[in-house]
């Protein structure tokens, strides 16, 4: 097989993005960072027929992106995050399904000195198989340790690396000891590309139940501070007339004035009796349903019982 010239393959990886940008809408940018060839086939393979995977040079993708500007001048976003390990994943799906899938193909990783922290690394409380020659390395890495039935135990969780921390070759050695593989490598989402407008792929996490929620906490308090310093508003509305209809009855109440939602309010003020007689109603209601159900919890006697011995009597 003769292999391609660079020209040639420079040639058709321009022409492979160009046609991606024009037909998709929607992209991920994405770090890649010790994502292996393996790893990258089976996420290709989870994502045929929903989205494409581009991967290339920073400053060819660049130059793509630049050449399409007149076409269409959104793409200008794109180029700041063109940094570092970076690739695109193009799609028109919903862009929630496609970053599950790239949430979910991730593998774990030991853990490497000189690699940096992705995760918060907790090394739980545990009784170990190693003996008491390695207490001194426990030592070192100041981890409380007893020895329990010959074996070195770990009193205490440890927070042993946090997020950003570059791994050393004891905490490596450690995690590798306990056979503990603290982080997990996939297609990181750095930010997300869609119709011109560039945010961060936290959004995609809020559901409509939480943008209904903070709506309505915001309307709750435009409400309390118009009613505070009153001034009145749509939100803040409802409730004076709610407010203004309660005094009415009040006045209403107290005096001759008559009109349809206050005649109850005056006939339990003209009989108090009434009140007890609505709060007796739905007791006396359920006082046969409460005997009924104590009747039938209520064992039958047994027929040795009725005849006033036992069998063994």
């Amino acid at each position: 097989m003769v292999k391609e010239g660079r020209s040639t393959w420079k040639a058709k990886f321009f022409e492979k993005m160009t046609r991606m940008l024009n037909e998709y809408p929607k992209c991920f940018i994405v770090g890649a960072d010790n994502v292996g060839s393996n790893q990258m086939q089976k996420i290709r393979i989870s994502l045929r027929g929903k989205a494409e995977i581009l991967m290339g040079k920073n400053t060819m993708m660049k130059r793509c992106i630049r050449n399409n500007l007149e076409a269409n001048p959104d793409l200008q976003n794109l180029l700041p995050y063109v940094v570092e390990n970076v690739g695109f994943v193009f799609t028109k799906e919903d862009l929630s399904e496609i970053k599950k899938i790239l949430s979910e193909n991730k593998v774990k990783a030991p853990a490497k000195a000189g690699a940096i922290s992705n995760a918060d690394v907790e090394v739980p409380a545990q009784i170990t198989t190693m003996g008491p020659e390695k207490t001194s390395f426990f030592q070192a890495l100041q981890i409380p340790t007893k020895i329990t039935r010959g074996q070195i135990e770990i009193i205490n969780n440890i927070n042993l690396l946090k997020i950003g921390d570059k791994v050393g070759a004891s905490e490596a050695t450690l995690l590798n000891m306990l056979n503990i593989s603290p982080f997990s490598y996939g297609l990181i989402i750095k930010q997300v590309y869609e119709n011109g407008s560039i945010f961060d792929p936290a959004i995609l996490d809020i559901t409509p139940e939480d943008l209904r929620k903070k709506f309505t906490d915001g309307c709750r308090k435009v409400a309390a501070v118009s009613l505070a310093i009153g001034y009145p508003t749509v939100a803040s509305a409802p409730h004076s007339i709610v407010n203004g209809f309660k005094k009415l009855m009040a006045v209403a109440a107290a005096t001759d004035i008559e009109f349809e939602q206050v005649k109850g309010v005056k006939e339990y003020l003209a009989d108090p009796s009434k009140f007890a007689a609505a709060a007796a109603a739905p007791v006396a209601a359920a006082a046969p349903a409460a005997a009924e159900k104590k009747k039938e919890k209520t064992p039958e006697p047994s027929s040795d019982e009725d005849m006033g011995f036992g069998l063994f009597d």
